[in-house]
């Protein structure tokens, strides 16, 4: 049986077998494609006098199937967040609000425009731009 061991960048190896590693990615973590050929490597190297137990595969593509599921979720749910803050925020064009800044808490202005950043919606409130929806304490 081969023993698999990490090479420098992190990708694992088995003896006479080099793994392809991707150039596309800056994450360790491994995706679908790789851990399947990950696990075919080692069906295919395993010593047919020893085999190693089949349930074992079975199991971590189970426990990679419920990863990806939840992954999958996570990735739902931020994204539904995000769209609930851009309506909250585009609800709040022509109302009164009351919001902190750096001048202090209490500051109050109505809501001209709504800015769309990689952070999430920010605000212009009178002459003040990019306050934080979080930042609105009041709207009226």
């Amino acid at each position: 049986m081969s023993v698999s061991s990490p090479d420098p960048t992190g990708a694992l190896s088995t003896t006479g077998t080099q793994m392809p590693t991707s150039s596309t990615s800056s994450t360790s973590s491994l995706g679908g494609n790789q851990f399947l050929q990950l696990m075919m490597d080692q069906l295919q190297n395993q010593d047919p006098l020893s085999p190693d137990d089949p349930t074992q595969y079975l199991s971590e593509l189970a426990q990679f199937s419920s990863l990806e599921e939840e992954m999958n979720v996570a990735s739902s749910s931020q994204n539904d967040a995000n769209q609930t803050a851009s309506s909250e925020a585009l609800a709040l064009v022509g109302k009164n609000v009351t919001y902190t800044d750096a001048n202090g808490p209490g500051q109050t202005g109505t809501v001209s425009s709504v800015q769309f950043t990689s952070s999430g919606p920010t605000l212009t409130i009178g002459s003040e731009s990019g306050i934080a929806l979080s930042n609105v304490t009041e709207a009226s």
